[in-house]
């Protein structure tokens, strides 16, 4: 690092310009949180609700907040009849609880789809609402049949104001090696997948992670999931420049990656504010977390690798033509998500990203990026690219029992 890069006139103009992109934001997109954060109402919470009120024969239902070894042990105590019927009656609770077994989850989401696409079906015939509100009902009523068509496994799904989702790919009970694909900014329901430009969506980020990983190492059983599941911000506007709700998604993360059935190893791959989700996450991930892999980031809300605070492997890449590179790497009074992870002072495994496209291009079929990625996923350190050619990026990582120089 120059004098010049440390000096205090180069961070002065730094933070003029890092308030200046928020203004901007600001003053083009408006609050968003306020604007854009609006849908049906709370129906995950009724539900709920009524879970905390009902009964199993004559045993109380457990705490839908509570740990998930406790749900895991109160459902391992029913019969399969006994869980159908929890699941048939409560299926928007029990679609998203963590701790319940993933397939019932599977079902009871099935049944929550089925039971919000008639509403939304209903809503479409409203006269009470506007043009725009009836379309939305139709878009909605779209996406939900798409989400039921075939066998989809949608591990979880709230309805609640732009909708929440998360999709499973392979067994995820038996799984050796589990991936979960944490995107950025506008994910909701409606934009869970896309018809043009799918793999830039998350569920074709995912379709793509999953058949990588298995023509990387088709004798490892591996799953994938979307995870849609946490409510990001809308648009490039303060919610995008602050951390609240990558706190609240990094609540949500480490749940989940707590409650996984089985021993499988996890790997994060965690796009643009995804990774600010990760960055937070970080410290309380489980340790069976062993990769935290981010992709075009804004910054993961630390100045170095080391202050995320975990043992898993950390690894970053960003393409040439990435726009986010334009954004100033810093944190001024809780604005920005500081520095960037591709530089050589953060101290992350930096991977190239060959072939990816723009900001959106990284889970693209044959890019190195989306390769690096299934190599990952697999447990392939070996087989990655780096962003270099000596190969700094693998080096000191464990592998069969050898520790690799580079």
């Amino acid at each position: 690092m120059t004098s010049f890069d440390s000096s205090p006139t180069l961070s002065a103009w730094r933070a003029l310009l890092a308030l200046a992109v928020v203004f901007v934001m600001l003053a083009t997109t408006g609050w968003t949180a306020v604007q854009h954060q609006r849908g049906p109402g709370e129906p995950l919470t009724a539900a709920f609700s009524a879970w905390e009120r009902g009964r199993i024969g004559a045993r109380h239902l457990p705490d839908p907040t509570g740990p998930a070894k406790t749900l895991t042990a109160f459902f391992a105590s029913l019969d399969s009849g006994q869980q159908s019927r929890l699941a048939s009656r409560y299926p928007l609770a029990v679609g998203n609880l963590n701790g319940a077994p993933v397939t019932l989850r599977y079902r009871a989401n099935r049944i929550a789809l089925a039971q919000a696409r008639t509403a939304e079906e209903g809503r479409m015939q409203d006269s009470r609402l506007s043009s725009d509100g009836r379309q939305l009902a139709g878009r909605r009523m779209h996406r939900y049949e798409s989400l039921l068509s075939g066998d989809r496994q949608i591990l979880a799904f709230d309805p609640s104001g732009q909708g929440r989702i998360a999709e499973v790919l392979g067994n995820l009970d038996r799984a050796q090696r589990v991936s979960l694909v944490v995107p950025g900014v506008d994910t909701n329901v409606l934009t869970f997948e896309r018809s043009d430009r799918w793999f830039s969506a998350t569920a074709g980020m995912a379709e793509s992670l999953y058949s990588a990983e298995r023509k990387a190492d088709p004798g490892t059983r591996t799953a994938v999931i979307a995870w849609a599941d946490y409510t990001s911000p809308a648009g490039l506007g303060v919610d995008a420049a602050i951390g609240k709700l990558a706190e609240d998604g990094a609540v949500r993360l480490t749940a989940l990656t707590a409650a996984l059935p089985g021993r499988s190893e996890v790997s994060l791959f965690c796009h643009s504010y995804g990774s600010v989700v990760c960055g937070v996450a970080a410290r309380s991930l489980p340790a069976r977390v062993t990769d935290v892999a981010v992709a075009g980031s804004p910054g993961m809300r630390v100045e170095n690798a080391a202050q995320l605070g975990t043992r898993a492997h950390v690894w970053a890449m960003r393409d040439r033509d990435d726009w986010i590179q334009d954004v100033p790497y810093l944190a001024v009074g809780g604005l920005g998500h500081g520095a960037d992870p591709v530089t050589r002072a953060f101290g992350a495994r930096v991977l190239s990203a060959g072939g990816a496209a723009g900001h959106a291009g990284y889970f693209e079929p044959g890019t190195e990026s989306l390769d690096n990625f299934a190599d990952i996923g697999v447990g392939s350190y070996r087989a990655v690219t780096c962003a270099d050619t000596a190969g700094s990026c693998r080096s000191g990582i464990a592998y069969d029992g050898e520790t690799m120089a580079g």
